[in-house]
């Protein structure tokens, strides 16, 4: 037996579970596709009858355990507190180390694994794309050309930015000396949705606050995370932490305006270490959380942001509405903050249900899975062109590509915008 299934008790997550049935009506795999098997309860309950010896984790164990979108809404109402996600992401471990993982995962966690090569095949992407592309919409997407093997034809994909965030500026910005941050930018927003860190530059700009971007900083790991392969979740996790500890002293705080990597920096990273038994790098992460912020969570507890917007004394004509992603509503808490800087400057008209999953679900979802992330993404979309909003903002860019998509393929002419870069654009204007 491994390490790895030492440590994790499968069958104790079964046997607290009540068969309450409070999980199935928030699930989102369940929402559209109603199987008992395919809900967190046919989850824990195969996963005892693993631990058990009576389930072989065979093709079909796969298919079942790789349909989660691992969105924690089951976590959230669980009466024991039961880790469904958590104990979701071990078995993907195991299923990848028994199947492998297929060769375009690998190659992108490799990327991901190495920033230098990343920024030469993003830049590659860039000045190719368009032979791959055939246009870009006002919604900041990019529409294949082609049918590609792994994805669907027709679907909104992020564009790809000339210069990454990250290589877009010094490592050093001044703003005055008197306060200085640091800013975990995720893959996303450095190679894609680029505004998001402009907008970040210039809010800290107007606040006096100094900016450090550090060159060294890796991916959060979590794509890897949600796939099951814990060799490149190790590797990028330590990197981060070493790295982080070396300049943490030295900033107020590290702000991520991206909510998934902010939960796997903030939560995912110390349970990860802990589950595979190592206690000293996960007591370093927990060292590091103090200091550890979602971007508008920061500038809303911690600066006088709120005051300066209603300074301002405008209100935007255009109307938001305002997506709970998963990940800083469920994980982290945060839902208030975002709402009460951006309803300085825009009146927020709320959706029938903020807080349901907008369908991204991760690498496979997006991919082997996809039509799983189409079917949950449609409600998500009706849902915000019946708010007659503009704009549809959320602090996560995988809830942007997903939400966009879903928004193009429904044909609803609402913009996606980062919090942030609707709170920039109120200072400026």
């Amino acid at each position: 037996m491994s390490q790895l299934e030492d440590i994790f008790d499968f069958t104790k997550t079964s046997d607290d579970c009540i068969k309450c049935g409070k999980c199935i009506p928030v699930c989102t795999i369940h929402q559209v596709n109603p199987d008992e098997t395919t809900s967190p309860r046919g989850f824990i309950e195969l996963l005892g009858a693993y631990k058990q010896g009576h389930l072989e984790l065979d093709e079909t164990a796969k298919d079942i355990f790789e349909s989660c979108f691992l969105c924690t809404q089951c976590v959230d109402v669980c009466p024991n507190d039961l880790p469904t996600d958590m104990v979701i992401e071990e078995v993907r471990a195991r299923i990848a180390n028994k199947y492998g993982i297929a060769w375009f995962k690998r190659a992108f966690f490799t990327l991901l694994r190495h920033r230098w090569l990343m920024d030469l095949m993003m830049k590659l992407g860039y000045t190719f794309k368009t032979c791959g592309f055939r246009e870009e919409t006002k919604r900041g997407g990019m529409i294949p050309r082609f049918k590609m093997p792994i994805l669907k034809s027709g679907r909104l994909l992020p564009s790809l930015s000339k210069t990454s965030f990250i290589n877009k500026y010094p490592e050093e910005i001044s703003h005055g000396g008197k306060r200085r941050v640091a800013i975990f930018i995720g893959c996303l927003g450095n190679y894609n949705y680029t505004g998001i860190g402009d907008s970040l530059i210039d809010i800290l700009a107007d606040l006096g606050i100094d900016a450090f971007i550090p060159r060294e900083q890796s991916c959060c790991s979590a794509p890897a995370y949600f796939t099951g392969d814990f060799y490149t979740v190790e590797t990028l996790t330590k990197k981060n932490i070493a790295y982080f500890e070396t300049f943490i002293d030295e900033v107020e705080a590290i702000i991520i305006p991206e909510a998934t990597c902010s939960a796997m920096i903030k939560h995912d990273w110390e349970v990860f270490l802990r589950n595979q038994g190592m206690d000293d790098w996960a007591d370093r992460a927990k060292a590091l959380n103090e200091k550890i912020f979602m971007a508008t969570e920061w500038f809303e507890k911690h600066t006088d942001l709120k005051e300066r917007l209603a300074a301002k004394g405008k209100k935007f004509e255009e109307t938001i509405t305002y997506h709970d992603a998963c990940h800083a509503n469920l994980v982290q808490g945060i839902s208030q903050e975002p709402r009460t800087l951006l309803s300085q400057n825009y009146e927020i008209t709320e959706m029938s249900d903020s807080a349901r999953c907008c369908g991204f679900g991760g690498v496979t979802m997006q991919t082997e899975k996809y039509h799983l992330a189409e079917a949950a993404g449609k409600p998500k979309a009706a849902m915000i062109r019946d708010t007659g909003a503009q704009i549809v903002s959320a602090e996560c860019s995988a809830c942007r590509m997903q939400i966009s998509n879903s928004l193009h393929q429904a044909e609803v002419d609402v913009v996606f915008k980062n919090p942030v870069e609707l709170i920039a654009k109120a200072l400026k204007d």
